[in-house]
């Protein structure tokens, strides 16, 4: 069962889009060592910028439990998990829950997609 308000999901949908398709937000498929904080280092780059910080203030008005609920989404979209295993999938993501979620969600590439695809295969869409 899905913990998460779908309209709030698709808000964070929408601004992780505008995120990453501003021309200066670059974030590397892969780092370039396993000890380089690459992806804070890109994010604070960007913590003045609008959108980052809407995105932000969006996932730490939710609670964790809504919070693990958007990280299994993407998980589930980005196809780590079946639908027919959410259950595990909340279990993984609460068990590397971090006050950072907006941080993760925004430093992966293509977060927007995952969750978007993870969202539809509850039967929810954002062009509802």
């Amino acid at each position: 069962m899905l913990d998460v308000n779908p309209d709030t999901v698709c808000f964070l949908i929408s601004k992780l889009r505008e995120f990453h398709a501003k021309e200066e937000v670059v974030i590397p498929d892969t780092p370039g060592s396993p000890s380089e904080d690459w992806a804070m280092q890109v994010l604070a780059d960007h913590a003045d910028d609008y959108t980052y910080g809407e995105v932000v203030a969006t996932v730490a008005d939710l609670d964790p439990v809504q919070q693990v609920n958007l990280v299994a989404l993407m998980w589930l979209g980005r196809g780590d998990f079946g639908l027919d295993e959410w259950d595990e999938a909340i279990r993984e993501a609460k068990g590397v829950w971090t006050p950072r979620t907006a941080q993760y969600l925004l430093s992966t590439p293509l977060a927007s997609d995952y969750i978007e695809e993870g969202l539809i295969q509850f039967g929810h869409g954002c062009n509802d």
